[in-house]
């Protein structure tokens, strides 16, 4: 007992000796963040500039120590949902969750903040493995598994420590044939950090939302997105083309050189698959996989151990509409990584489980995710 009682008081006192603010210093905030190998772009100062670009509000907050240091920090975006407005803060908290008096006083402040933003709830989608350990760490402060996710909860992830060949090697046959034949077909790549450009990627998003059967983001929301990237060289727009030769040679004189775009964003200690789109006449020539491998070597000049291919589906649901960008992404050899799913820290009882949890339970089903 008397353990107990020094300890609580060793707690309490490292808790005084914290401060919580608002984050100012861009800088600082980016520093912090890439220090921790987990992060990515979700917890990024630029992420929410776009989300503050569009109108919304946002939570950004760091956990100071008595030296005046940053030790937590966590960003979120205000959801002004039909469902229940809610704090949404997806890839984060920040922080050394090892260190129970710190996650303390992130939840705290979490909670503090979304009532003073009058929220329903707090959903988290943090970036930890999914585990039974890291799921106690929620539930000893109250939080209860979401009925619908925040981010991505099951991705592939590749090595980039891995050599080109090793990956070559690694991969499945049928994409070394496909880089193959983009060599063969004198498939060129091309880059861009123009936000302009994004005009052609939202046409062709159109054309690949019908036929992968996925909700299209309207122009304004890509281009804003790209545009807070951009500048600092943290998105680039990857473009595979064939000329014109090639297209008369193909008798598809009337059809765009462009066969695929991936818009990525290179961000700490990840490059991220954010979103990529493909021509009707890309998916018969496949410029798709040569996106990547660009990618990757860029990823590597920056120093960039991780690439993310992002969302997943389970190899034997073979009727869920992402199974078959499911089998193009393993095929490059990704390692799999499941994401602790979307925890809810529930302020508003009544309204959450009459309304938030009730659409949102029927939503999933319906949507299959």
């Amino acid at each position: 007992m008397k353990k107990e009682n020094k300890l609580n008081k060793e707690s309490l006192n490292k808790i005084l000796k914290t401060t919580v603010k608002d984050a100012e210093d861009k800088a600082k905030w980016d520093e912090f963040i890439t220090s921790h190998k987990s992060a990515n772009f979700l917890q990024s100062w630029d992420f929410y500039e776009f989300h503050k670009s569009r109108g919304e509000e946002i939570v950004r907050r760091i956990v100071l120590d008595s030296d005046n240091k940053i030790i937590a920090a966590y960003a979120g975006e205000v959801e002004h949902a039909k469902r229940g407005r809610h704090l949404a803060v997806a890839g984060g908290p920040i922080l050394d969750w090892s260190d129970e008096t710190i996650v303390k006083t992130v939840f705290d402040d979490m909670k503090e903040q979304a009532t003073k933003l009058d929220c329903v709830f707090v959903r988290v989608r943090p970036q930890c493995e999914n585990s039974l350990m890291n799921e106690r760490i929620f539930r000893n402060y109250g939080f209860k598994k979401a009925p619908m996710y925040l981010s991505v909860e099951f991705a592939g992830v590749l090595d980039l420590r891995k050599s080109e060949e090793e990956i070559m090697v690694g991969m499945r046959q049928r994409l070394r044939r496909a880089l193959r034949k983009a060599a063969k077909n004198g498939i060129i790549v091309e880059k861009s950090t123009d936000p302009k450009d994004i005009h052609t990627f939202y046409e062709i998003q159109l054309q690949t939302a019908k036929r992968h059967d996925f909700y299209a983001f309207s122009e304004d929301f890509l281009t804003k997105q790209f545009a807070a990237f951009a500048p600092n060289g943290e998105a680039v727009l990857y473009t595979a083309k064939i000329t014109d030769e090639k297209k008369k040679e193909l008798g598809a004189e009337g059809e765009s050189n462009i066969l695929a775009q991936n818009f990525m964003i290179f961000y700490g200690n990840e490059a991220s698959y954010h979103y990529g789109v493909s021509s009707e006449l890309g998916t018969k020539l496949s410029g798709a996989p040569l996106l990547h491998m660009e990618a990757m070597r860029d990823a590597r000049k920056r120093g960039i151990e991780r690439y993310n291919f992002w969302g997943i589906v389970d190899e034997n649901d073979t009727k869920h509409r992402f199974y078959g960008v499911s089998v193009f992404k393993r095929g490059f050899g990704v390692d799999e990584f499941r994401y602790l799913p979307a925890q809810d820290l529930i302020l508003k009882p009544f309204k959450y489980y009459t309304k938030t949890y009730v659409i949102e339970t029927i939503r999933r089903k319906v949507r299959h995710v």
